[in-house]
């Protein structure tokens, strides 16, 4: 489960790391308030699922409480990747020396948490680790005894080449993990980490995913999850694998080696996949006609590719749910339909008689989905 910035800031607080005074707001009006009772400048942020708020811009500094309300004027109901504004976070604006990258992830491959930090912080660390994978530090923390104080002061040190901010940022780095723990976390990072200019250490954002498999401790923040991210709890309460991406071929594919699959070939034949989306094993007309209308609602989707290989899963099943999600919402794309196994057959008759034709073979079916998406870009 995500949680927004100013949730994440709450739990950090709850652990002594500092975070800029403000909160979040709802209105213009309510904007306003905060930054009177913040007092100087203020940042009011997004708060949306997703990366770039900036560039989007859906961050704006204000001088003023007059300028904040109108900045957030701006920012709330902004559509950013798809996603709409409804809260914005007012806080105070720093004046930044530097800025680090500090983040605890749960490592599959290591079988453990994996410490991550960079002194090139305030951009994506996937960016760092392609440009200058040498500016990243990684420490595997063992799951007994924890991050130990030399790890993390050796990983300060590195990072600010100085004793005394090494302390400091052991410090911070010794309580984020504690948060990690605590809350049942697979992801817990503050990008930008910042130096400011009067020699402190703020954290300038937050962001926590808690793993849902932990949500029944976390009542608390279960119940104030944000329905902005309602078209992933819509296909996990349908028992629908999905991750939104940023393409433009829209994936629906059952079994999740097949999607990962899929997605490889789409990016081997020029094209980008819009969405990780797997079916599962057992796919009725209702989760196949609830997988389109979740992929639809994904912006910049130029194509949709359906990729099913019938095992346990059923290819009527699975047409005939393509063909009443077709007959409620017409597609306005091009379809590509790949289909082979249980009831194939019947499968496509059911599909011919709606006028969609599909193939067997998949590396066809796929090229054919990029060339169609390349097309009507």
């Amino acid at each position: 489960m995500k949680i927004h910035e100013y949730q994440a800031k709450e739990i950090f607080k709850e652990f002594g790391i500092k975070t800029p005074r403000g909160r979040v707001a709802s209105t213009p009006e309510e904007a306003e308030a905060v930054a009177k009772e913040v007092g100087g400048p203020v940042a009011v942020k997004a708060q949306v699922h997703v990366g770039g708020r900036g560039k989007a811009g859906g961050i704006k500094v204000a001088q003023t409480p007059a300028e904040a309300k109108e900045a957030a004027a701006q920012i709330l109901g902004m559509d950013i990747k798809g996603l709409t504004v409804k809260k914005v976070l007012v806080e105070e604006a720093s004046r930044i020396a530097k800025e680090y990258y500090l983040g605890f992830v749960a490592d599959r491959a290591a079988k453990a948490v994996t410490l991550m930090a960079s002194s090139e912080g305030g951009v994506e660390i996937e960016e760092v680790a392609r440009t200058n994978p040498d500016a990243i530090v990684k420490v595997t923390v063992d799951p007994h005894l924890g991050l130990h104080g030399f790890q993390a002061f050796a990983v300060g040190k590195k990072l600010t080449g100085d004793a005394k901010k090494a302390r400091a940022v052991a410090d911070v780095l010794s309580r984020i993990y504690k948060a990690f723990v605590a809350y049942d976390c697979s992801l817990a990072e503050i990008n930008p980490f910042v130096e400011a200019e009067d020699g402190g250490f703020v954290a300038l954002d937050a962001k926590i995913n808690i793993d849902d498999n932990a949500l029944f401790r976390r009542a608390r923040l279960a119940e104030g999850r944000d329905d902005l991210a309602e078209t992933e709890l819509r296909a996990k309460a349908a028992d629908l694998s999905y991750v939104p991406m940023t393409g433009n071929v829209a994936c629906i594919v059952n079994g999740a080696g097949l999607a990962m699959t899929t997605m490889d070939l789409v990016k081997l034949y020029g094209g980008e996949p819009a969405n990780f989306l797997d079916v599962g094993g057992s796919s009725s007309p209702e989760k196949i006609l609830t997988a389109m209308d979740i992929i639809m609602s994904s912006p910049g989707v130029k194509a949709v590719l359906v990729n099913i290989f019938g095992g346990i899963t059923r290819c009527d099943d699975v047409a005939t749910g393509l063909v009443a999600a077709l007959e409620k919402h017409p597609l306005d794309v091009p379809l590509v339909v790949r289909l082979t196994g249980t009831n194939e057959e019947e499968a496509r008759e059911i599909l011919k008689k709606a006028g969609i034709e599909a193939g067997s073979d998949m590396d066809e079916a796929v090229k054919a989905a990029v060339e169609a998406a390349r097309g009507s870009a």
